[in-house]
């Protein structure tokens, strides 16, 4: 999968020149430009798409000096640009939050963050875009669409596990222990692995592994080849 072109909309110079150079150290991402306002975004985008180097990301400030940024993204689906939008604003109004998840905003950053929320949010945003890109398991030269596990698992990249809430009987603490192991060990893992690395219960590290898979974060494949009844494996997805 190539790079993902990205355009920064952003007014502030000091912000435009974080967020572009943010871009530019994540692996997977390409910064196509930068735009300090509305109408400058609108036409670059045009350009770019004009030229066959189509923007597919924008990294879009809601108040910018000229337009909103739900009326950017207005403009730009009816003319026809379909690149995805990543709010970013301090503006916290959920009905701001509603109108921009209704005409295709895929991810909200609320000022001010971290490199590493910027990171966390872009790179679940390229997970997405390799869930819906990959054949899947089990897919032949005439499949030409993705199973409902693959959408799902495909949207729920979209969304960290800080950003689900934790089912009774999980706690943050062990969760984040999970978590390192994964990071720690990229090959595909099974409960009883964990169970015997973290000392819990087999039961108790399927429902962590299974949250975080929910979640996106890790990969669930079943497991064949050992004894008894097929076994889920889980590998980490990288976020």
């Amino acid at each position: 999968m190539s790079d993902i072109r990205v355009l920064v909309v952003e007014d502030e110079p000091v912000a435009s020149a974080a967020h572009a150079a943010y871009v530019g150290r994540l692996e997977g991402f390409m910064l196509a430009g930068t735009a300090p306002d509305g109408q400058s975004a609108l036409r670059l985008l045009t350009e770019f798409a004009t030229s066959g180097d189509a923007v597919e990301l924008v990294l879009l400030d809601m108040n910018l000096p000229d337009l909103h940024g739900l009326d950017i993204a207005r403009r730009m689906r009816a003319s026809g640009i379909l690149a995805d939008i990543i709010a970013i604003t301090a503006v916290r109004e959920l009905a701001i939050v509603r109108s921009a998840v209704a005409i295709g905003v895929v991810q909200y950053l609320i000022k001010p963050f971290t490199y590493a929320t910027f990171a966390d949010k872009l790179t679940s945003y390229r997970l997405f875009r390799e869930q819906l890109a990959s054949p899947g398991p089990g897919s032949g030269s005439g499949r030409t669409g993705a199973s409902q596990s693959e959408v799902d698992q495909a949207f729920a990249s979209l969304r960290a596990p800080s950003e689900l809430p934790l089912p009774k009987g999980l706690s943050a603490s062990t969760l984040e222990s999970v978590q390192e192991y994964m990071k720690q060990h990229r090959e595909a893992v099974s409960a009883t692995e964990v169970t015997e690395a973290l000392g819990m219960s087999r039961v108790t590290a399927r429902r962590y592994l299974e949250y975080l898979a929910d979640a996106g974060t890790v990969s669930r494949t079943a497991r064949y080849g050992t004894p008894g009844r097929p076994e889920n494996e889980y590998r980490w997805s990288g976020r």
